[in-house]
């Protein structure tokens, strides 16, 4: 295993950010040796390009990115030697697409769920401050989150019946239907492992075909996809649910602690050779 090249997925809200606080803190130092040690930590979140640009600066991460439950993979242009097939240049990164924009969800939300309206309210119906308010994000995060590419958030008013009644007709026509920590994410047929799985091979190719194996770390639903494709799996204690359900059993590991402490914990266990070493130099 060790003479493999790890790369790290991680969620972010209730992972590598505390699910109150939304800081790093307990991680800042782990993130700091994966960075010496030269092991790429690939964000991968419900999170929107706008949260993402703003996180990934504060946590000093210069790496590619996924957004909105695996919707599109971010590459910074400096990232790899040659840009990945079936990507678009846009600005300083190559993107590559999985799902159908926004604007298509809105239609069908706003066009074909009349019945349910009154037991659900959309990220784009709510103001910066509305939405601060159910996620405790300050004015200026809660607008950033709101600038959705992808897919359309939605937080459940109504009981439980009336919410799988719901989700069957999303499904009819044509939607997935993905529960984050907060909300229920109406979108297309992509997710967090099927992102995870195209950037890995990206990153193969970059390596010449020299070894690689992923760690993924997560605590929601909308892990799941993303735990079930990593080499190994790491589910993050959360104070708000249980652990979800994966398909693998093996190479699976529950954390103790909550959040970024369980996640630095884990990655010094799982990496301890790796964020210890001196990193070589460059080829």
């Amino acid at each position: 295993m060790n003479s493999k090249k790890p790369i790290i997925f991680s969620d972010l809200d209730g992972t590598l950010l505390d699910h109150y606080s939304y800081k790093s803190t307990a991680a800042d130092a782990t993130l700091q040796q994966l960075q010496q040690a030269k092991i790429p930590v690939i964000l991968n979140t419900s999170k929107t390009l706008a949260e993402l640009e703003v996180i990934k600066t504060e946590l000093k991460l210069d790496t590619p990115f996924i957004i909105e439950n695996g919707a599109a993979v971010y590459i910074p242009k400096n990232t790899f030697d040659i840009q990945p097939k079936d990507t678009e240049s846009i600005g300083d990164y190559w993107v590559k697409s999985f799902c159908l924009p926004s604007k298509h969800w809105l239609d069908l939300l706003t066009e074909h769920s009349h019945d349910f309206k009154q037991y659900y309210r959309g990220f784009s119906s709510l103001s910066a401050e509305e939405l601060g308010q159910i996620t405790g994000l300050d004015l200026a995060q809660a607008a950033r989150a709101k600038q959705r590419q992808y897919g359309e958030p939605i937080q459940w008013l109504g009981d439980k019946e009336t919410k799988k009644a719901f989700i069957s007709h999303l499904v009819e026509l044509g939607a997935n239907v993905v529960h984050g920590g907060r909300f229920i994410h109406v979108g297309g047929f992509c997710d967090k492992g099927q992102a995870l799985i195209w950037l890995t091979e990206q990153y193969r190719e970059h390596y010449n075909n020299f070894s690689v194996y992923t760690l993924a770390l997560g605590d929601g639903e909308n892990d799941t996809p993303m735990l079930d494709a990593a080499d190994i799996a790491v589910q993050i204690r959360s104070p708000v649910h249980d652990f979800p359900a994966l398909y693998r059993k093996y190479q699976t590991s529950q954390t103790k602690l909550y959040g970024p402490e369980g996640w630095a914990e884990s990655i010094q266990h799982l990496l301890a050779e790796q964020i210890n070493a001196i990193p070589e130099k460059a080829q």
